[in-house]
């Protein structure tokens, strides 16, 4: 399959055209209106340093169902002991950019670019961060985007061991409480596969959003 080249017009080709390795296109914008498509139709960006602006649509797709988290005892037991606090949406900016520099030590995808892209939609009330701290000190989290019932998981990080597991089952539980069929995990690793994600296809994730996404404004989660 050829890597279709984007133009200043808001689309995107048929993510069911995308090669086998999930590369679908180049180029476009990180505008929050072709973010907000791109994500909507299972897109999403994903580049090295020094590499131009990459669309993937994985086949098969990892996805985390609420109902199907599987927390071993130890992180039950760290939970219960109530050592770490979780807070919603209180400094989206400081979780992205620490995401951003514990992956840089593997090369990250996290550039400032798509950092301030993150932040306008944050600030539009799209992306969402939930956080960890042990005292006033965030050691841990995640962000991402929620679109009516879906919840696109974008990047974790822990300073502290457990401390982004902790993140993502207060994650779950507010999933859960408001009816959200699911979290997409994008590819598949082996620690979130341990967490209860599963792989589905993408003809079945691309029908989970087009079931699940009818609403076009942000998706209150707090």
């Amino acid at each position: 399959m050829p890597v279709f080249a984007l133009n200043d017009s808001l689309a995107f080709p048929p993510p069911e055209l995308a090669r086998s390795d999930g590369l679908l296109a180049v180029g476009g914008d990180l505008s929050p209106e072709r973010l907000l498509l791109a994500y909507r139709l299972g897109i999403f960006p994903w580049y090295a340093p020094g590499e131009p602006l990459l669309w993937w649509a994985p086949d098969p797709r990892l996805v985390l169902f609420p109902a199907e988290l599987r927390i071993s005892r130890r992180l039950a037991r760290t939970i219960r002991q109530g050592r770490f606090r979780v807070c919603c949406d209180r400094n989206f900016a400081q979780v992205i950019h620490l995401c951003g520099e514990t992956r840089s030590r593997t090369g990250t995808w996290l550039d400032p670019p798509l950092i301030e892209a993150f932040c306008r939609l944050h600030a539009l009330g799209y992306a969402h961060s939930v956080e960890c701290y042990l005292g006033e000190e965030l050691i841990g989290g995640l962000y991402g985007l929620a679109l009516d019932r879906i919840f696109f998981g974008e990047s974790m990080f822990s300073l502290v061991p457990d401390s982004s597991k902790v993140a993502l089952a207060a994650l779950v539980v507010t999933l859960k409480a408001q009816g959200f069929a699911g979290i997409d995990c994008q590819v598949r690793t082996e620690h979130l596969l341990s967490l209860g994600a599963r792989e589905i296809s993408g003809r079945d994730f691309r029908q989970l959003l087009q079931e699940k996404i009818q609403a076009v404004g942000p998706a209150g989660l707090w």
